[in-house]
């Protein structure tokens, strides 16, 4: 199944609650007025995809309406699609793009971020790339476990020490053995952190610069965040980027939630590309993000004739 054929498939609940809203605002008549435009922002923000995108998209689709005298409504949610991908920041390729690096995940728990570092190291191995895995969540045994079955899935190495051990020291010693090995990219997994605990986030912001001073090979902070938990995914992207300069970010449990909107809103309001987005269990749910075809999922079709 093709990209857009999963994340369509994923983004159906989202996907349903945005068009549910459309259709109300379309049912009072398609003449672009100011009631339309007020509907228009109030139904973006309501799907999550947060106050600063909404403004921005409804903006620019007036300035597009204008500019091509567009006729009525259906026109302009032709030009949604454009509009959302394009707000969406860009970049990222870099981070998982073939050359030598090392990118540590963050992230609350319940995240699924054990099993994304796992599938990831999968699809590189899979691809040729030499792949080493630490396990800096020392603190629950069961991540490590986890870890070690993805290891041996994917047929990597992976650095652990025992639980309790220094999630630094563990950072450390796993850009030594790459080093020592030749690995070009080393996925580190870290222990899940509340963004509200301050004492938490300090010892986080203590392994990322730990790695950041040892490595030789470029650095990248990404920030696994999970769909469902809409707004309050916001904050915690708020916090996370404050405290550790985030690089990117990968968005999970898409396909369980009606707030997929949220992909958008931390995008945007923070600056940060998305490189993979998750739309299942599966090994092969985490896919690479397409932004026009993540657009093109959540809005869907109206026509007027139906």
């Amino acid at each position: 199944m093709g990209f857009f054929d999963r994340i369509s498939e994923g983004l159906s609940r989202s996907r349903d609650k945005f068009k549910e809203s459309m259709n109300v605002l379309l049912d009072r008549g398609p003449d672009l007025d100011e009631e339309f435009w007020d509907g228009l922002e109030e139904t973006l923000i309501l799907s999550d995809i947060g106050g600063q995108a909404a403004f921005r998209i409804v903006e620019n689709l007036r300035d597009e309406a204008t500019r091509k005298a567009l006729p009525d409504a259906y026109a302009v949610l032709d030009a949604l699609n454009d509009q959302i991908a394009s707000t969406f920041a860009e970049g990222g390729q870099d981070v998982l793009g073939g050359e030598q690096a090392v990118v540590l995940f963050v992230g609350i728990n319940g995240t699924g971020k054990t099993t994304t570092v796992g599938k990831i190291a999968k699809e590189a191995s899979d691809a040729g790339r030499h792949v080493l895995l630490g396990s800096a969540d020392t603190f629950r045994a069961a991540a490590i476990e986890q870890l070690e079955v993805w290891a041996g899935r994917a047929g990597v190495e992976m650095v652990t020490r025992e639980r309790g051990s220094d999630p630094a020291s563990v950072c450390y010693d796993t850009i030594e053995r790459a080093e020592a090995t030749g690995a070009d990219l080393v996925l580190i997994d870290t222990a899940g952190r509340l963004h509200t605990s301050d004492d938490l986030m300090r010892e986080l912001q203590k392994v990322v610069g730990v790695v950041r001073k040892r490595a030789n090979a470029p650095v990248y902070t990404v920030l696994v965040i999970d769909a469902t938990t809409g707004q309050n995914g916001l904050a915690q992207a708020r916090e996370f980027d404050r405290a550790l300069d985030l690089d990117a970010l990968i968005v999970t449990k898409l396909d369980g939630t009606a707030k997929g909107g949220i992909a958008l809103a931390i995008s945007h309001e923070l600056g940060l590309p998305i490189i993979k987005v998750g739309v299942g269990e599966a090994i092969d749910d985490l896919r690479d993000f397409d932004a026009p075809s993540f657009a093109r999922a959540f809005v869907g079709a109206f026509d007027e004739r139906e």
